[in-house]
């Protein structure tokens, strides 16, 4: 992991950083912003910076949007000052540290805001044959495409591939070609000189030249425009690329991998994707399966992100009952282990037994409400079963005499104070859509409810 330190506060954030380096991190220090930036245009990339919170800590994240630099910002400051946290936090940082450092807190925050874990979960038969060829060709340096559905892990793989890899010292970077435009792409791939174009306020080194040494990802690859398709081949066959409105051409070390949720061939025929590219491409093909072909990774899967999710909420560990894993594995998963994740991040939050109990996991098409809200008991037994509740069912029966919209507002602004005020995370978690939560943010506002603050990132 690459970490970039901006800032000096007497010599603690240094203290950071050597934290971090005995965690395995590879550290950058800047003494500015302006010195930060320099460094990220020239290729000295960053998986995570720290910075000083008073620093220009704005500016810094509004320029990096401006070159389209994508790294995760946490802000640094001596002691706890929640002021300084807060405004850090809206300027867009995604966390504050208290200093001096904490060794626990600084190795927490780098697992939680990098998000770079490439442990694979393989116990089910069809994701173990993936496994075991991912495991034979990731010494080499064979170019490796990886398809499969959305959301099935294609990144994480590529991670893998990498970590086992002899270039596993070196960087992975990971380009979304979905996500870039068009007309930016040939950019971020190869970079630019100086006024190579409008906007083009500095040289640019690009993902190819980034990942020099290492491996480069290139995500949703059949995404990417024809007119560019025949640039990438020729990178890929001679490893020399072209910065736009350069004069000379620079060679590459690097192995590629990349993925698609498409079925290429199809693309291929359709003319919407070179054949001849496709096949530089598919020197190994890894087809992930989808989350329900491998119902025997559920388990493991869903026990991971629950132990994750309740660290990362400071909430106590707790086992899936029986029940849970049973309505996990009777669910077809459209959205694969994304989806799973999500549900399970839901399950931390809502769970209210000992362990996470079936009506805890809220799955796709489910209602917030139909979570909540207590089965009803036929009239006549009712009082039967209320006086023979046991006294584990405690957290329950602390609902009854409460009206569902009490109960829903409550989870609504605990799951928003959990997700530091970001609304689009909340709205995830809680499984509705962004205007409805606004729209409920609206109707608590007006009525005098406080409502945990946004952060610059929520939607």
């Amino acid at each position: 992991m690459r970490l970039m330190i901006v800032g000096s506060l007497n010599g603690q954030i240094s203290t950071a950083g050597k934290i971090a380096i005995a965690r395995g991190a590879k550290v950058t220090h800047c003494e500015d912003v302006e010195q930060a930036m320099g460094a990220l245009r020239n290729g000295k990339g960053a998986d995570l910076i720290m910075i000083d919170v008073k620093q220009d800590i704005p500016g810094l994240i509004a320029q990096m949007e401006t070159e389209r630099i994508a790294a995760p910002v946490v802000a640094c400051g001596i002691d706890n000052d929640t002021a300084a946290a807060v405004k850090a936090i809206k300027a867009g940082a995604k966390e504050y540290i208290p200093l001096p450092p904490d060794a626990e807190l600084i190795a927490a925050v780098l697992q939680a805001i990098t998000e770079e874990s490439s442990t694979m979960i393989a116990s089910d038969p069809a994701m173990k044959a993936v496994l075991q060829i991912a495991d034979r060709i990731a010494p080499s340096d064979a170019t490796v495409l990886i398809t499969g559905e959305s959301g099935t892990g294609k990144e994480v793989m590529s991670r893998y591939i990498h970590q086992k890899s002899k270039r596993s010292n070196g960087p992975f970077i990971s380009l979304n070609c979905a996500a870039i435009p068009e007309n930016l792409l040939e950019s971020e791939l190869f970079g630019h000189e100086k006024g190579a174009f409008t906007g083009a306020i500095a040289r640019r080194i690009g993902k190819f030249e980034e990942a020099n040494g290492g491996t480069l990802l290139l995500d949703e690859v059949s995404e990417m425009h024809p007119a560019l398709q025949a640039k990438l081949l020729r990178a890929i066959q001679e490893r020399v690329i072209d910065r736009i409105g350069g004069t000379a051409p620079v060679k590459v070390d690097i192995r590629l991998i990349a993925t698609s949720n498409r079925d290429m061939q199809a693309a291929v025929k359709a003319g919407q994707f070179r054949e001849d590219l496709y096949f530089r491409l598919n020197v190994v093909n890894l087809e992930l399966p989808s989350l329900k072909d491998r119902p025997g990774d559920i388990p493991a899967l869903a026990a991971l992100f629950a132990d994750k999710y309740s660290e990362h909420n400071g909430m106590p560990k707790k086992k899936l009952s029986e029940a849970a894993i049973r309505k996990l594995q009777t669910h077809h998963w459209p959205g694969n282990v994304r989806e799973l994740e999500n549900a399970m991040h839901r399950a931390v939050l809502i769970s209210q037994e000992a362990e996470i109990e079936p009506n805890a996991i809220m799955l796709a098409g489910q209602k917030t409400t139909e979570i909540l809200q207590p089965a009803a008991a036929p009239p006549e037994t009712a009082p039967a079963a209320s006086a023979a509740q046991p006294a584990g069912d405690a957290p329950a029966a602390a609902l009854v005499g409460r009206t569902v919209a009490e109960v829903e507002r409550e989870l609504i602004l605990n799951t928003l104070d959990h997700c530091l005020g970001n609304r689009t995370h909340a709205a995830n978690i809680l499984g509705i859509s962004i205007r409805t939560l606004r729209n409920k943010l609206k109707e608590y506002s007006e009525a005098g409810i406080p409502i945990p603050s946004t952060g610059s990132s929520s939607a």
